[in-house]
Order: structure tokens, then sequence, then C-alpha cells
């Protein structure tokens, strides 16, 4: 079900897959959904909650699995990928896609004021602090502090926004 804010503005060209298992879809006032977003419902019954005044650009792919959650003002390039979920691979004598998914490592959640560059990918468990910044072609699971930059497949601290020292 989509719940969108009425100043919300949604590309006719964005492709939102219904949920057979009852995800909601929340937009808030002022996002705007570029053409050729995708949002899927995919591997769980989680919830896909996009805060106010956030962009999310073409290309970009949002998997509901375990549930996104994204704060306000967030900034999302093209081709971003949040997959907040995973196959399992445990048993090689089946097919992967017979064997389900794995538990759920808690979904993503996306502080407000954050910055995804483009081709970022998500992964479940991703957890991104306020004011962070992800740079193009990262790949993040776990925690990433508020105000932190982040670059890398896997994703490393890299510096602050605050002024502080970086980890290099």
């Amino acid at each position: 079900m989509l719940e969108a804010d009425p100043t919300a503005r949604i590309s006719p060209l964005a492709d939102i897959e219904p949920s057979v298992r009852g995800s909601r879809y929340v937009v808030g006032a002022r996002t705007m959904i570029d053409a050729f977003v995708k949002i899927k419902p995919a591997g769980g019954s989680g919830d896909v909650v996009i805060g106010a005044d956030c962009a999310i650009n073409s290309g970009t792919v949002i998997y509901s699995g375990n549930g996104v959650t994204i704060g306000d003002a967030v900034l999302i390039a093209a081709n971003c990928t949040l997959a907040a979920t995973n196959h399992e691979t445990a048993d090689p004598d089946r097919r992967i896609r017979d064997q389900g998914f794995q538990p759920s490592r808690g979904g993503i959640v996306i502080g407000d004021d954050v910055w995804l560059g483009a081709n970022v990918v998500l992964l479940d468990g991703a957890r991104i602090g306020q004011g962070a910044v992800i740079a193009a072609g990262s790949v993040v699971r776990g925690e990433v502090e508020p105000y932190a930059i982040y670059a890398g497949a896997p994703a490393v601290r890299r510096g602050s926004r605050r002024g502080g020292p970086s980890a290099e």
C-alpha cells in the first residue's frame, strides 16, 4: 500500500510494485522520486518509509525486504541499490533460489541529511548515521557514524564532515 504525502512528487515512470505480504510504502512531504526508480517487495514483509524533503534519483532500486527507513532530507544519487534482504546459500545441494532468505539483519536505516553517491549499495543491516556521506560506488553493510565520510567496497571511514581526523 502506497501512502504518499500530497506534496510528494513521484514520477509516473517510477515503478512501485504492490506488496502481496502487506508491506507499506510511505513517502514524506516534498520528497521527489524520479523516473525509473523501482520499489520492490522482496525477501520479507518490511515497510519502506521515506521521510520529508528527500530526492531519490533515476535507476535506484529499493527492495523492501526486512524494512527500509530513510530519514528527512536524504539525497540518493542515480543507480543506488538498497537491499534489505539476503538469499540463503548454506545448502550447496539445493538451488539458491529454492533456499529462501536469511534471517533479518535489521533492515536498512538511513538517518537525516545523508547523501548517497551514485551506484552505492546498502545491504541488510546497514545503519547510516545522520549527516553521513557515502561516496559513489561504495558498498555498506554495517554501521556508519554520524557526519562520517565513507568510501570503498567494503566502505571504510575516510573522513568527517565535522573536520575531524580521517581514518587513513
